[in-house]
């Protein structure tokens, strides 16, 4: 073996990988793309349709408005810390005035709430259910806000002239059904348009797609997005309308009192 021409074609192949990355390393890679994802603006709305169709075909739809609100820092700058989400349902009949509202936080477990109109119920769901199915729809309640990046090692395992390829793997495995899923982050816009989730056997077993992309207010905005079981063969697809960032929200519609009263003026 020439042990010289081996660690030559090894310092190419690093040299190559950071070349196509563009310099970055995975982390950078992956915290961009997170930003992208979950912060674009300072605050943010959406109404949203969703389709939940079975292995027989058979569907069923929610219709709901997302606000979300990035806390900002000690000194009022916005950074990518924490954030609020309030999520609104208003179809079908059985879930019309339901509430889901979270409070995402960078250094400790989220706090999240369930209102349920019919029982009149606040329930706090439990950090170990983010993982649960959302409103029983393919996508989970972590879906939703987002995962936090420290709680995955980051790999970039490929880069293509499109996309940077990075396989995440949980810090924790004991909190995850999933051993690693691996994102294709889009090289010009930085979103994940393509997210596999791999099972402890080593199989695939949930598919994401982001099936629609658009352009607002100088945002990078996905306006389309599906999330596929394939152990069930369910297929969830979530449409997104009426988006807009930088409306004016506050930390005051975001708190437990609001959950009874929906701040109406803002889901118009």
């Amino acid at each position: 073996m020439n042990m010289g021409r081996s660690i030559a074609a090894l310092s190419i192949s690093l040299l190559t990988t950071f070349a196509f990355a563009g310099d970055l390393t995975v982390d950078q890679i992956v915290e961009k793309s997170n930003h992208v994802s979950y912060y674009a603006g300072n605050d943010g709305r959406a109404r949203v349709e969703m389709v939940i169709t079975d292995e027989q075909g058979r569907t069923r739809n929610r219709r709901f408005t997302i606000l979300r609100w990035d806390e900002p820092a000690a000194d009022g700058s916005q950074v990518d810390g924490d954030q609020d989400f309030y999520v609104y349902f208003d179809q079908p009949a059985d879930v019309s005035k339901m509430v889901f509202m979270v409070h995402k936080h960078l250094g400790a477990d989220d706090d999240r709430w369930l209102y349920m109109p019919s029982l009149d119920l606040v329930k706090r769901i439990a950090a170990s259910d983010k993982r649960t199915s959302f409103v029983g729809s393919d996508f989970f309640y972590e879906d939703v806000s987002g995962r936090r990046l420290e709680d995955d090692t980051h790999e970039l395992v490929e880069t293509t002239d499109n996309y940077y390829v990075v396989k995440n793997t949980p810090t924790d495995p004991s909190l995850v059904e999933f051993a690693s899923y691996t994102m294709w982050i889009h090289k010009d816009t930085f979103l994940p348009i393509k997210v596999e989730y791999v099972n402890r056997e080593g199989e695939k077993y949930r598919e994401y797609a982001a099936e629609g992309v658009e352009q607002i207010q100088g945002h990078w905005t996905v306006t389309k997005s599906s999330m596929k079981n394939l152990d069930t063969g369910s297929t969830t697809v979530m449409s997104y309308s009426d988006v807009k960032y930088d409306i004016g929200l506050d930390g005051d519609i975001f708190t437990e009192r609001y959950l009874r009263k929906p701040p109406r003026n803002f889901l118009r």
